[in-house]
């Protein structure tokens, strides 16, 4: 706690006068936590929705209980030693669903929206279309693409029989019919054949950096091979075998990935193969179609 040099922390003040509401949310900033995070933690602690933070606003003066001091600062210790939030509050909202998330599988992102908003304008002229996810983690993808296409046919695939328990929870609830398959990549659906196959694979080299700030995460769910391409080798090369004539392989991958996974593709055999941005722009998603018959 040194970083606390002029505000008191919940735990030593409530020895005395509780802390209000207002102040529990500016010790957590001067700590270091970005003012949303606070809010969102706060609110945990609370018992309150996410998203409720104009009641934070309007009830700033009101008194902390001690015990929702004491959790709300394990809540942010957790998240300055890089705990993910999602992994915190137990949740994350993904594509306008809210999904139960823990260290079983991968904490979803914003910027794998792109892939699933792709996806959907790919098969947005297709009827009934039936598409994969491979590696599905949490359920995030599937689930988005079947609550968005009712009449898709969607399954997913995961290796982590961890993950899937996760995914067929988050599915059960949510009342959303994906059906689910234990295995690597395309081998449980031999003889399937899709529209589309979208992934969200590990793509980090074994030895990146970024994996120091990412121990929370199943590392299996991140790193692949030496540079990073590893799974996706795998995927590209087994796809052509699952996919319809012009149905479509979408693959998110690193930051800096998008021309060597396009070289990928076209060496396959793939066509119409394309990049998108993510949210800040860089190149995140890659893809092509599988070419007609020769």
């Amino acid at each position: 706690m040194s970083a606390m040099s002029s505000v008191v922390t919940p735990a030593a003040h409530a020895e005395h006068t509780s802390l209000t509401v207002a102040q529990a949310a500016a010790w957590a900033q001067t700590l270091g936590l970005p003012r949303l995070e606070a809010q969102v933690l706060l609110l945990h602690a609370l018992g309150r929705a996410p998203h409720d933070r104009a009641w934070l606003l309007a009830h700033g003066d009101d008194a902390l209980d001690v015990a929702v001091q004491n959790t709300f600062e394990a809540y942010a210790q957790r998240r300055l030693s890089t705990e993910p939030v999602a992994y915190i509050t137990g949740h994350k909202e993904f594509f306008g669903l809210t999904l139960q998330v823990d260290r079983r599988v991968l904490d979803p992102r914003a910027d794998t929206e792109t892939l699933v908003e792709w996806a959907l304008s790919c098969l947005a002229d297709t009827p009934h279309p039936a598409v994969v996810d491979l590696g599905t983690g949490s359920g995030a993808i599937a689930l988005a693409l079947q609550h968005a296409r009712a009449d898709a046919q969607v399954c997913a695939v995961d290796v982590s029989a961890d993950a899937l328990c996760v995914a067929r929870a988050n599915a059960e609830r949510l009342a959303l019919a994906v059906d689910f398959h234990h295995g690597a990549w395309l081998a449980p659906l031999k003889g399937r054949i899709f529209d589309a196959i979208v992934s969200n694979p590990p793509y980090v080299a074994r030895d990146d950096a970024h994996l120091a700030a990412l121990t929370h995460e199943p590392v299996m769910a991140l790193a692949s091979g030496a540079d990073g391409l590893d799974d996706i080798r795998i995927i590209v090369r087994e796809a052509a075998q699952h996919l319809q004539p012009k149905g479509w392989l979408l693959l998110e991958h690193g930051y800096d990935q998008a021309h060597a996974v396009q070289t990928l593709l076209g060496n396959q055999g793939f066509v119409n193969v394309q990049s998108r941005p993510d949210l800040a722009g860089i190149l995140r998603c890659t893809g092509g179609q599988w070419q007609t018959v020769k």
